[in-house]
């Protein structure tokens, strides 16, 4: 298990493009009562509206769609290279069938109205402040539908990022 301490999101050092794209992270929404995750790997971290922000986009079809559109927070968990086969495991199963907290042996922190891993090295809080659903006439390269054989486009979450916290070497 993992210590963590606060830190400012100006301070990461992480690559974004590595830490989503490649390392992937776990979205996580709900109460301490029912919640649910799974694994991302598209989104980004920036600044809007003069706030350090980050985006997640879940499919309507996922069941962690349905505690996003609950929860006024969410989380994205980053966890090492060592769970690549737990964050699989929580991108290919649903919660709907599975308890992936029980499969995956991950230990939920409950942290006033957020969940997150203790197993993770980095975790970004997010109070959501915006969302967007993906509508493909505005696909300016029609290539970017083939991501939709089911037409089951996502929907953009943008989170201002209340609390930012890392694992203590």
């Amino acid at each position: 298990m993992n210590t963590f301490q606060k830190m400012a999101p100006e301070n990461l050092i992480d690559n974004p493009f590595k830490l989503i794209g490649k390392d992937w992270m776990l979205i996580t929404a709900g109460t301490k009562e029912s919640f649910n995750t799974m694994t991302g790997a598209w989104g980004g971290l920036g600044v809007l509206w003069h706030k350090n922000i980050c985006f997640c986009v879940v499919r309507p079809t996922r069941y962690t769609y349905e505690f996003m559109e609950k929860s006024n927070v969410y989380t994205l968990s980053f966890l090492e290279e060592q769970y690549r086969d737990t964050l699989t495991y929580c991108g290919t199963k649903s919660g709907r069938d599975v308890n992936k907290v029980t499969e995956t042996n991950l230990t939920p922190v409950f942290d006033n109205d957020s969940i997150y891993f203790a197993e993770a090295r980095l975790v970004l809080v997010c109070k959501k402040i915006y969302f967007q659903d993906m509508v493909p006439a505005h696909f300016l390269d029609p290539a970017i539908d083939e991501f939709y054989p089911l037409k089951d486009y996502h929907r953009m979450y943008v989170g201002e990022i209340v609390r930012c916290i890392g694992a203590v070497q």
